[in-house]
């Protein structure tokens, strides 16, 4: 299994060796530190925390005892790993984007987009109400959410109603690796991936 931390950088178009075009997102992938390999006899599963470099004032004390030994390292993120003892992976242990190759799938994780209150037309693709007919300020409403034959004249739970839309974590599959770019510490993945630019995301490999 490999894994790495990266950024959203930009949504490009992509040409294969027949011309044809597809959408890919380019991603900024800093080298990452191994700060804390778990296991099950000592944590009760097996992971890997990996760490980022980071600016010195941007740790706290408690995060510098944790790191006591490495350079700063911000953030830390944690992926679980199958076998209940990690092989392969030691304290300080430094890896870069090299670890996937071109052809590698990939999952990718993070936190989508934030748009505010939302009314129900943008959040669940409604109709709205007719255009004609008497109506008045009313073609985005919801409609009627209630009802004695349906849940006893309550809200039932989990009407779809107005409310906050996005900043969701969100997991993309099944997207392929087309580049990898050493010198350049990025990776170039087909498809798009959740969160704006700057947005932190998880990589990990689908094999």
């Amino acid at each position: 299994m490999k894994f790495i931390i990266g950024k959203k950088q930009d949504m490009i178009q992509f040409f294969d060796d027949k011309g044809q075009s597809f959408p890919a997102t380019i991603l900024s992938v800093s080298p990452a530190v191994v700060t804390e390999v778990k296991t099950k006899e000592k944590n009760g599963y097996g992971a890997v925390q990996i760490g980022i470099s980071a600016k010195e004032k941007r740790i706290s004390k408690s995060e510098k005892g944790h790191l006591k030994g490495l350079s700063a390292l911000k953030p830390l993120k944690e992926f679980r790993l199958k076998g209940d003892t990690p092989s392969g992976f030691s304290r300080g242990d430094t890896f870069d984007v090299t670890i996937f190759k071109e052809g590698d799938t990939v999952a990718i994780t993070g936190v989508s987009k934030g748009k505010g209150f939302q009314g129900v037309v943008k959040r669940h693709k409604f109709a709205g109400g007719p255009r004609t007919h008497g109506q008045k300020h009313s073609e985005r409403e919801a409609g009627g959410i209630g009802g004695g034959g349906r849940a006893g004249g309550r809200v039932a739970k989990g009407m779809r109603m107005a409310g906050r839309m996005g900043s969701d974590r969100v997991n993309v599959k099944n997207l392929k690796v087309l580049l990898v770019d050493p010198s350049q510490n990025a990776l170039l993945v087909s498809g798009a991936v959740p969160g704006k630019r700057g947005t932190l995301l998880e990589i990990v490999s689908e094999k």
